[in-house]
Protein backbone atom coordinates (compact mmCIF):
# COMPACT_ATOMS: atom_id res chain seq x y z
CA UNK A 1 0.00 0.00 0.00
CA UNK A 2 1.37 3.41 -0.97
CA UNK A 3 1.49 5.94 1.86
CA UNK A 4 1.10 9.54 0.70
CA UNK A 5 0.44 13.08 1.89
CA UNK A 6 -1.52 14.67 -0.94
CA UNK A 7 -1.29 18.44 -1.28
CA UNK A 8 -4.76 19.29 -2.53
CA UNK A 9 -6.55 22.54 -3.32
CA UNK A 10 -9.83 20.82 -4.25
CA UNK A 11 -12.57 22.70 -2.45
CA UNK A 12 -16.36 22.96 -2.57
CA UNK A 13 -18.27 26.11 -3.48
CA UNK A 14 -17.94 28.43 -0.42
CA UNK A 15 -21.53 29.71 -0.68
CA UNK A 16 -22.83 26.14 -0.74
CA UNK A 17 -20.77 25.25 2.33
CA UNK A 18 -22.13 28.26 4.20
CA UNK A 19 -25.71 27.38 3.23
CA UNK A 20 -25.38 23.73 4.24
CA UNK A 21 -23.96 24.80 7.58
CA UNK A 22 -27.11 26.87 8.20
CA UNK A 23 -29.45 24.04 7.17
CA UNK A 24 -27.73 21.39 9.32
CA UNK A 25 -27.43 17.64 9.08
CA UNK A 26 -31.05 16.48 8.89
CA UNK A 27 -32.14 18.91 6.17
CA UNK A 28 -28.92 18.39 4.20
CA UNK A 29 -29.31 14.61 4.37
CA UNK A 30 -32.88 14.78 3.07
CA UNK A 31 -31.93 17.30 0.37
CA UNK A 32 -29.13 14.98 -0.77
CA UNK A 33 -31.62 12.19 -1.41
CA UNK A 34 -30.98 10.61 2.00
CA UNK A 35 -27.37 9.85 1.13
CA UNK A 36 -24.07 10.57 2.85
CA UNK A 37 -25.18 10.14 6.46
CA UNK A 38 -22.53 8.69 8.77
CA UNK A 39 -23.55 6.05 11.28
CA UNK A 40 -24.90 7.11 14.69
CA UNK A 41 -21.71 6.00 16.45
CA UNK A 42 -20.29 9.45 15.72
CA UNK A 43 -21.48 11.74 18.51
CA UNK A 44 -20.51 15.30 19.47
CA UNK A 45 -18.52 15.77 22.66
CA UNK A 46 -20.77 18.71 23.55
CA UNK A 47 -24.17 19.82 22.33
CA UNK A 48 -25.00 22.93 20.36
CA UNK A 49 -22.11 22.94 17.90
CA UNK A 50 -22.90 23.14 14.17
CA UNK A 51 -20.16 23.27 11.56
CA UNK A 52 -19.64 22.80 7.84
CA UNK A 53 -16.41 22.85 5.88
CA UNK A 54 -14.02 21.21 3.47
CA UNK A 55 -12.84 17.71 4.38
CA UNK A 56 -9.14 17.09 4.91
CA UNK A 57 -8.93 13.33 5.30
CA UNK A 58 -6.56 11.17 7.33
CA UNK A 59 -6.05 7.40 7.17
CA UNK A 60 -4.22 6.19 10.27
CA UNK A 61 -3.40 2.87 11.85
CA UNK A 62 -5.19 2.02 15.11
CA UNK A 63 -3.48 3.48 18.14
CA UNK A 64 -1.16 5.64 16.02
CA UNK A 65 -1.68 9.36 15.43
CA UNK A 66 1.42 10.09 13.31
CA UNK A 67 -0.64 11.02 10.26
CA UNK A 68 -2.74 13.54 12.17
CA UNK A 69 0.52 15.41 12.80
CA UNK A 70 1.21 15.28 9.06
CA UNK A 71 -2.34 16.41 8.20
CA UNK A 72 -2.26 19.63 10.20
CA UNK A 73 0.11 21.20 7.67
CA UNK A 74 -2.41 20.53 4.90
CA UNK A 75 -5.28 22.30 6.70
CA UNK A 76 -6.41 25.84 6.00
CA UNK A 77 -9.10 28.07 7.49
CA UNK A 78 -12.58 26.62 7.12
CA UNK A 79 -11.47 22.99 6.92
CA UNK A 80 -12.70 20.04 8.98
CA UNK A 81 -10.28 17.23 9.77
CA UNK A 82 -11.77 13.78 9.17
CA UNK A 83 -9.91 10.76 10.56
CA UNK A 84 -10.37 7.06 9.82
CA UNK A 85 -8.33 4.06 10.91
CA UNK A 86 -7.45 0.96 8.91
CA UNK A 87 -9.31 -1.18 11.44
CA UNK A 88 -11.65 -0.45 14.34
CA UNK A 89 -10.12 1.67 17.09
CA UNK A 90 -11.33 3.60 20.12
CA UNK A 91 -7.93 4.81 21.34
CA UNK A 92 -7.67 8.49 22.24
CA UNK A 93 -5.83 9.62 19.11
CA UNK A 94 -6.74 13.31 19.47
CA UNK A 95 -6.59 15.76 22.35
CA UNK A 96 -6.29 19.40 23.31
CA UNK A 97 -2.82 19.98 21.86
CA UNK A 98 -3.99 18.91 18.40
CA UNK A 99 -7.02 21.16 18.82
CA UNK A 100 -4.82 24.14 19.68
CA UNK A 101 -2.76 23.58 16.53
CA UNK A 102 -5.88 23.26 14.37
CA UNK A 103 -7.57 26.30 15.87
CA UNK A 104 -4.47 28.33 15.05
CA UNK A 105 -5.01 27.41 11.39
CA UNK A 106 -8.71 28.24 11.44
CA UNK A 107 -9.91 24.62 11.30
CA UNK A 108 -13.57 24.33 12.31
CA UNK A 109 -13.58 20.92 13.97
CA UNK A 110 -12.81 17.21 13.92
CA UNK A 111 -14.72 14.12 12.86
CA UNK A 112 -13.04 10.86 13.83
CA UNK A 113 -14.00 7.23 13.63
CA UNK A 114 -11.72 6.57 16.61
CA UNK A 115 -11.41 8.01 20.12
CA UNK A 116 -10.62 11.41 21.61
CA UNK A 117 -9.52 12.56 25.04
CA UNK A 118 -8.99 15.79 27.03
CA UNK A 119 -12.72 16.36 26.71
CA UNK A 120 -13.01 18.97 29.47
CA UNK A 121 -10.34 21.12 27.84
CA UNK A 122 -11.79 20.66 24.35
CA UNK A 123 -15.12 21.90 25.68
CA UNK A 124 -13.46 24.93 27.27
CA UNK A 125 -11.73 25.63 23.95
CA UNK A 126 -15.07 25.30 22.15
CA UNK A 127 -13.41 23.03 19.60
CA UNK A 128 -16.17 20.85 18.08
CA UNK A 129 -15.47 17.12 17.86
CA UNK A 130 -17.56 14.19 16.68
CA UNK A 131 -16.06 10.82 17.62
CA UNK A 132 -16.74 7.13 17.94
CA UNK A 133 -15.48 7.06 21.53
CA UNK A 134 -14.06 9.03 24.41
CA UNK A 135 -11.06 7.11 25.69
CA UNK A 136 -7.95 8.17 27.62
CA UNK A 137 -5.86 5.42 26.01
CA UNK A 138 -2.73 7.01 24.54
CA UNK A 139 -1.23 6.37 21.12
CA UNK A 140 2.15 6.13 19.38
CA UNK A 141 3.66 7.77 16.30
CA UNK A 142 5.25 4.87 14.46
CA UNK A 143 3.19 3.78 11.45
CA UNK A 144 2.82 5.41 8.05
CA UNK A 145 -0.62 6.23 6.71
CA UNK A 146 -2.00 8.78 4.28
CA UNK A 147 -3.47 12.28 4.12
CA UNK A 148 -6.05 13.52 1.61
CA UNK A 149 -7.05 10.13 0.23
CA UNK A 150 -10.56 8.64 0.14
CA UNK A 151 -11.56 7.11 3.48
CA UNK A 152 -14.60 5.49 5.06
CA UNK A 153 -15.90 6.96 8.32
CA UNK A 154 -18.80 5.27 10.13
CA UNK A 155 -19.96 3.67 6.90
CA UNK A 156 -19.77 6.72 4.62
CA UNK A 157 -17.06 7.46 2.04
CA UNK A 158 -15.31 10.80 2.35
CA UNK A 159 -13.17 12.24 -0.44
CA UNK A 160 -10.77 15.13 0.12
CA UNK A 161 -12.62 18.36 -0.60
CA UNK A 162 -16.09 17.00 0.16
CA UNK A 163 -18.39 19.04 2.39
CA UNK A 164 -18.70 17.87 5.99
CA UNK A 165 -21.78 19.02 7.90
CA UNK A 166 -22.01 18.15 11.60
CA UNK A 167 -24.35 19.05 14.44
CA UNK A 168 -26.29 17.42 17.27
CA UNK A 169 -28.00 15.12 14.75
CA UNK A 170 -24.71 13.59 13.57
CA UNK A 171 -22.51 13.94 10.50
CA UNK A 172 -23.36 14.04 6.79
CA UNK A 173 -21.00 14.15 3.82
CA UNK A 174 -21.87 15.94 0.58
CA UNK A 175 -19.69 15.28 -2.50
CA UNK A 176 -17.78 18.40 -3.47
CA UNK A 177 -19.28 18.76 -6.93
CA UNK A 178 -22.83 18.16 -5.67
CA UNK A 179 -22.71 20.83 -2.96
CA UNK A 180 -24.44 23.67 -4.89
CA UNK A 181 -27.25 21.37 -6.04
CA UNK A 182 -27.80 19.98 -2.54
CA UNK A 183 -27.72 23.47 -1.04
CA UNK A 184 -30.42 24.62 -3.49
CA UNK A 185 -32.56 21.58 -2.67
CA UNK A 186 -32.07 22.20 1.05
CA UNK A 187 -33.22 25.79 0.63
CA UNK A 188 -36.44 24.63 -1.05
CA UNK A 189 -36.98 22.02 1.63
CA UNK A 190 -36.46 24.56 4.39
CA UNK A 191 -39.06 26.88 2.84
CA UNK A 192 -41.53 24.00 2.50
CA UNK A 193 -41.02 22.97 6.12
CA UNK A 194 -41.53 26.56 7.28
CA UNK A 195 -44.93 26.53 5.58
CA UNK A 196 -45.85 23.23 7.21
CA UNK A 197 -44.71 24.46 10.61
CA UNK A 198 -47.00 27.48 10.30
CA UNK A 199 -49.94 25.21 9.51
CA UNK A 200 -49.20 22.92 12.46
CA UNK A 201 -48.93 25.92 14.75
CA UNK A 202 -52.38 27.03 13.55
CA UNK A 203 -53.84 23.66 14.56
CA UNK A 204 -53.80 21.70 11.28
CA UNK A 205 -53.27 17.96 11.87
CA UNK A 206 -50.50 16.09 10.07
CA UNK A 207 -53.07 13.39 9.27
CA UNK A 208 -54.89 15.91 7.08
CA UNK A 209 -51.90 17.84 5.74
CA UNK A 210 -50.25 14.66 4.52
CA UNK A 211 -53.47 12.94 3.46
CA UNK A 212 -52.83 10.04 5.84
CA UNK A 213 -56.45 9.24 6.72
CA UNK A 214 -56.80 7.31 3.45
CA UNK A 215 -53.58 5.46 4.26
CA UNK A 216 -54.92 4.39 7.66
CA UNK A 217 -58.15 3.20 6.03
CA UNK A 218 -56.29 1.22 3.38
CA UNK A 219 -54.31 -0.49 6.15
CA UNK A 220 -57.50 -1.52 7.93
CA UNK A 221 -57.23 0.89 10.85
CA UNK A 222 -60.69 1.53 12.36
CA UNK A 223 -61.94 4.40 14.51
CA UNK A 224 -64.18 3.19 17.35
CA UNK A 225 -65.50 4.70 20.57
CA UNK A 226 -64.10 3.60 23.92
CA UNK A 227 -67.52 2.14 24.85
CA UNK A 228 -67.34 -0.22 21.86
CA UNK A 229 -63.90 -1.37 22.94
CA UNK A 230 -65.13 -2.00 26.51
CA UNK A 231 -68.06 -4.04 25.19
CA UNK A 232 -65.70 -6.33 23.35
CA UNK A 233 -63.39 -6.87 26.33
CA UNK A 234 -63.64 -10.09 28.37
CA UNK A 235 -65.24 -9.69 31.80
Amino acid sequence: MRNVVVRSTAAPNPAAVSALGRFGVSTTHEAAGRTGLAGPVLRPIYSGARIAGRAVTVLSHPGDNLMIHAAIEQCIAGDILVVATTSRSTDGMFGDLFAAALQARGVRGLVTDAGVRDIATLKQMQFPVWSRAVHAQGTVKNTAGSVNVPIVVAGVTVHPGDVVVADDDGVVIVPRTAAPEVAAAADKREALEAGKRAQFESGVLSLDLYGLRAKLESLGVEYIDAAELDQGSPQ
